[in-house]
């Protein structure tokens, strides 16, 4: 739900491609698959829709206070692309969640991983704690500060994004 916010606050400013990690079909990793295979085609295409955006958005739930497995699982895929597709690249975090503590775990771990691979991370990032009564019936965020840092967020963004165009 707030990655539809984000892209609501988005769309009017910008061209979007919401990409879903239940669209990419990924092994777990494996140096010896890559080398006997490569990488499999469904990070190849999402890497080229990353390479071809000006900026992205990670919308993160926190699993064991860290980043979901899964979505890792693909971006280490897509870091073995030459011309990885995340350098240079910025990169706005956003994450929920029940506790109290609204992924802020999660978030750093998430830095850290897209300072390894050259990104460009707003500094700006939102977190929703509780997120199970953070958002009204219809989707929207039920605090109107938190909408707030979620539109500044966005804002900043679309600032990097124009500050660092994306390298043909």
């Amino acid at each position: 739900m707030l990655l539809a916010q984000a892209i609501e606050v988005l769309r009017p400013r910008s061209e979007l491609d919401n990409a879903e990690l239940r669209d990419v079909p990924l092994p777990i990793y494996d140096g010896d698959i890559e080398a006997s295979t490569g990488v499999p085609e469904p990070a190849r295409r999402l890497a080229d829709r990353i390479a071809a955006a000006d900026g992205l958005v990670i919308a993160s739930p926190e699993y064991n206070n860290s980043i979901p497995g899964g979505l890792k699982n693909c971006i280490d895929w897509m870091s073995r692309i030459k011309g990885q597709p995340f350098k240079g690249k910025p990169v706005l975090l956003l994450g929920a969640s029940p506790g109290p503590y609204g992924a802020v775990r999660s978030q750093v771990a998430w830095r850290q991983v897209m300072t390894a691979l050259f990104a460009i991370v707003v500094p700006n990032q939102v977190l929703v704690p509780h997120a199970d009564q953070a958002f009204e019936a219809d989707g929207r965020l039920k605090d109107p500060k938190t909408r707030a840092a979620l539109e500044k967020a966005c804002a900043e963004l679309l600032r990097f994004a124009a500050a660092f165009p994306r390298q043909a």
